[in-house]
């Protein structure tokens, strides 16, 4: 009898740890299960280059979480202004958005130098600057002070232009043009320097607003220029080079918190291969995009046309303006320029 009873209590004792055990896995099982969903927001047109990285972006996610971290693409301002979807990251949506320098600026002053008239000269340069110990410390500082997590901000989209009716060659001839440009202070203030009157303007407001007359006029990069068929209002692109643009993808801390550390990781690792990726790809097609402007009607005017230095020296007043001159020195002491 104690015998069967030695035997009835070790069976009931196995079947309660196996019953244990079974109930943390279908625990474990559970979290595992949850999935995760970022949405993507960009003005950029369905037939840009980023648009392309972004997604690449959320195959390589998807694949390494197992499906478990989900990115969707909305191009072409879908989920609204980049000011809007800013604002939805902060209240802990969980959006994320292509920025720029100048946008950061209204939290984090000093990072709208990134978008400053002729700050870097080159894609080399421009990488140098963001993984310089002065703009990592503006990251943190986006981070830790303003609920802001930067992703990554190696987003390069090749140089910036001026597009109108007719031909740019210095600054005088950007007298009294009202030129779209996005409306942060360090944008409305480079390009009131090299001679335009700056307007802010949606990018996908661009087209129809050159067609009505309400703007003469835009500057921009090949890689968006060339997608929104700005060749069908405007004649002219100078290329005049003012403004290296590189972009970061930013979403808010409350949100990206809630994602388990590895999650997190993979987001970040993920999306600095496909930032290094789509910026070879703007590269690439910068060439090509030209071409067929060109053979669209639209009239190219290269760099050696352009009065270059005359430029330069113009952005001088943007630095002073914006209290950037010796924060640019600092830099160039940085990365060695």
């Amino acid at each position: 009898m104690k015998k069967f009873l030695s035997i009835l209590l070790i069976a009931m004792m196995s079947v309660s740890v196996l019953a244990g055990c079974n109930s943390g896995s279908s625990a474990g099982d559970s979290s595992n299960k949850k999935v995760y969903t970022l949405k993507m927001s960009t003005q950029l047109n369905e037939g840009s280059p980023f648009v392309e990285g972004f997604k690449a972006w959320a195959e390589a996610v998807k694949e390494r979480t197992d499906g478990k971290l989900i990115i969707e693409v909305y191009p072409s301002a879908a989920l609204g202004s980049d000011e809007d979807v800013i604002e939805q990251a902060l209240e802990g949506v969980n959006v994320a958005v292509l920025t720029d320098g100048g946008r950061m600026a209204n939290y984090v002053s000093e990072i709208g130098i990134i978008n400053a008239a002729y700050i870097g000269d080159n894609y080399e340069e421009m990488v140098k600057i963001t993984e310089s110990d002065t703009f990592n410390g503006w990251v943190e500082e986006l981070s830790s002070q303003h609920g802001i997590e930067v992703l990554n901000f190696g987003w390069y989209d090749g140089p910036r232009h001026f597009l109108t009716n007719k031909p740019i060659k210095s600054p005088a001839d950007l007298t009294n043009m009202l030129i779209r440009t996005p409306g942060a202070d360090v944008w409305s203030k480079s390009i009131g320097a090299l001679g335009a009157t700056p307007a802010a303007l949606g990018w996908n407001d661009v087209y129809n607003g050159v067609q009505t007359k309400v703007i003469d006029g835009a500057e921009g990069q090949t890689s968006a220029s060339y997608p929104a068929r700005l060749y069908e209002v405007l004649k002219y692109m100078s290329k005049t080079s003012h403004i290296q643009l590189m972009n970061g993808i930013i979403v808010g801390e409350k949100w990206f918190s809630t994602l388990p550390e590895e999650y997190q990781t993979i987001l970040k690792e993920e999306c600095a291969k496909a930032a290094a990726e789509a910026s070879k790809a703007v590269m690439e097609k910068a060439t090509e995009y030209e071409a067929d402007m060109a053979k669209n009607g639209m009239t190219i005017i290269e760099a050696d046309e352009i009065d270059i230095e005359a430029f330069k020296k113009a952005a001088e007043k943007a630095y002073e303006d914006l209290g950037y001159v010796e924060l640019r020195q600092k830099i160039y002491e940085e990365i060695g320029k």
